[in-house]
């Protein structure tokens, strides 16, 4: 009988644990998902952001060139910006 208790009592310990290392990781979970939620927005804005600075340098140069030339100045222009960032982006990973 004794050998009973004694593992009811392991087993009603370990579901205490899973209880609460159960909350603990839920509380995680809900924080995980609140910061990559708020990445998310955050990179949506910061495209669009991006997006318009582009489009306002390719109508400042097509009031200076020809807007063939303009296109072509600011795309180079926009591939050299993501080269550099997927470099950093790359160096920092190592």
């Amino acid at each position: 009988m004794k050998v009973i208790t004694t593992i009811l009592d392991i087993a009603t310990a370990f579901l205490h644990l899973l209880e609460g290392e159960g909350r603990m990781l839920r509380r995680a979970v809900m924080r995980l998902g609140w910061a990559v939620a708020f990445i998310a927005v955050a990179s949506l804005l910061v495209l669009a952001a991006a997006g318009f600075l582009l489009f306002g340098i390719y109508q400042y140069f097509t009031s200076q060139m020809s807007p063939a030339a303009a296109a072509l100045l600011v795309s180079l222009s926009a591939f050299v910006l993501a080269l550099i960032f997927a470099g950093i982006a790359k160096w920092r990973a190592y």
